[in-house]
């Protein structure tokens, strides 16, 4: 999954007008975050001198002064995707939005668990003179859907687009990236427990009020809990929590359909999973980490509705079992194992991106192809109506033999070429899954090594400290 933001960079109303713009293109070239500026790159100009030549377009045309560039900001999901996967992504979507009129540099950012792409574009067409003028809605009607779009073809997820308040999806989305199943397991089994003791719809919306929710009925029902920025429609959280589906679950429902004899009991709100067979068999660093996932697990028993006290300690929690089955999984008993074991991975990870790469290049020779199947495939129920006697759709009809005629000239049918887009589709598919899994489990075994170096340094300093209070004080 890929949200973009865009910002705009102002006149420094000084000398140099465009002293922003330059700082935002040396900000997203730094070497530390772009693996030496090789995840850099440009079009319409060249990368090392990409400021100059946006100045020089802006002097052709007379408009040094006004709004300077634009900077567009590509965040991924964490562990979907790597920095290749990402570069690939913002250099077509680049090319399909940009290209034709305005010099860009972007850059992939990978020095962060959050890989990022940065993309400054100037403000100032180099073909026609004209400014970049964003319209409300260019976000969510144009921008997001690109990005969206390309995602799906690289075997992402995608985000729902709100129209009407598309800077608040991003903001939200934003915020709370780290931990978005604190709140949406939060609000959904806060709602199953006022479903269950409500005795009617009033009844529902009061206990929720209770609770320290806020709430909203308009067109959709929306719920907005402590800790939270933005108020959630209800209907976003699945089929079983739209207004309708509340209200029709309400007479039906009660506390006996719940896990537990009480309240406090249906309101848990994490279970650890651990394979218990494994326990009597744990290496040192595995007791170590099973230790402190058993001593965050103590959360477990608090209200569900309190979680926006405590959700860094879930977020943790969740971190740290990830952590214990990544040990025990791979029997995990020394910290040099386990740099082996994430080299292994790292490298087997790599191996696939390149595997990738290659089926990626197979697949845009089959462009063209694919995108003839395309129009035809919105020209199909128009041929079923020719064929079935309707000839107001002669011209589609036509229009779909045309299409089929070239196909036949390049070796396909209709089906075959269908067949083989699926094919491609569901190897992307399958290699992105691979590829996220190990990026995972690198990140993770990244971490735990991080953890333990850091551990080993305290543990050196606090030997040191210990042998200079034993040395004689001299006098």
């Amino acid at each position: 999954m890929a949200i973009c933001k865009i910002l705009h960079m102002k006149d420094c109303t000084t000398a140099v007008h465009s002293r922003h713009l330059k700082r935002a293109i040396d900000y997203i070239k730094n070497g530390e975050k772009t693996q030496e500026q090789i995840k850099v790159g440009a079009v319409n100009c060249k990368p090392d001198n990409a400021y100059e030549q946006m100045i020089s377009t802006k002097k052709h045309f007379d408009k040094l002064d006004g709004r300077q560039g634009y900077h567009i900001i590509i965040s991924f999901k964490e562990g979907e995707t790597d920095a290749d996967t990402a570069y690939e992504i913002t250099e077509q979507f680049v090319n399909e939005y940009l290209k034709d009129n305005y010099e860009t540099v972007f850059a992939v950012h990978d020095n962060t668990d959050h890989i990022h792409a940065h993309i400054v574009f100037n403000s100032i067409s180099f073909v026609t003179g004209l400014k970049y003028h964003y319209k409300k809605n260019d976000w969510a009607n144009e921008i997001q859907p690109i990005v969206n779009r390309i995602c799906r073809e690289h075997g992402l997820s995608t985000i729902e687009i709100d129209k009407d308040e598309p800077h608040d999806r991003y903001k939200e989305w934003n915020e709370v990236r780290d931990g978005t199943f604190v709140w949406s397991d939060m609000i959904k089994r806060d709602l199953d427990i006022a479903i269950a003791e409500a005795d009617s719809y009033e009844n529902f919306i009061n206990i929720l009020q209770e609770r320290g929710y806020e709430i909203k009925q308009n067109k959709y029902l929306a719920v907005k809990p402590r800790g939270m920025t933005r108020f959630r429609r209800c209907k976003t959280l699945g089929d079983d929590y739209s207004e309708e589906a509340i209200r029709a679950r309400i007479p039906k429902e009660n506390l006996s359909n719940y896990k537990g004899e009480t309240l406090e009991e249906a309101e848990r709100i994490i279970y650890s999973r651990i394979p218990r067979g494994k326990r009597a068999k744990l290496t040192p660093i595995q007791k170590k980490y099973y230790a402190r996932l058993y001593r965050l697990g103590l959360i477990s028993r608090r209200p569900y509705s309190k979680a926006w006290m405590y959700k860094d300690d879930i977020k943790k929690m969740h971190a740290l079992q990830k952590q214990y089955l990544f040990l025990v999984d791979h029997d995990i008993e020394s910290l040099e194992q386990l740099r082996g074991v994430k080299d292994s991975i790292s490298s087997e990870r790599d191996s696939l991106s390149e595997e990738r790469k290659r089926l990626n290049a197979t697949k845009r020779k089959c462009k063209s192809l694919f995108q003839k199947v395309s129009v035809m495939e919105r020209l199909y129920a128009a041929k079923q109506a020719y064929q079935n006697g309707d000839k107001y759709f002669e011209e589609e009809h036509l229009r779909w033999d045309e299409l089929s005629k070239e196909l036949a000239k390049e070796g396909y049918s209709y089906d075959e070429v269908l067949r083989l887009r699926e094919h491609y589709d569901s190897e992307t598919k399958r290699y992105q899954d691979i590829i996220k899994d190990a990026s995972s489990k690198v990140h993770i075994a990244e971490t735990i090594i991080r953890d333990l170096e850091e551990e080993e340094i305290g543990r050196k300093q606090e030997i040191e400290d210990k042998k200079l209070e034993k040395q004689p004080k001299v006098r």
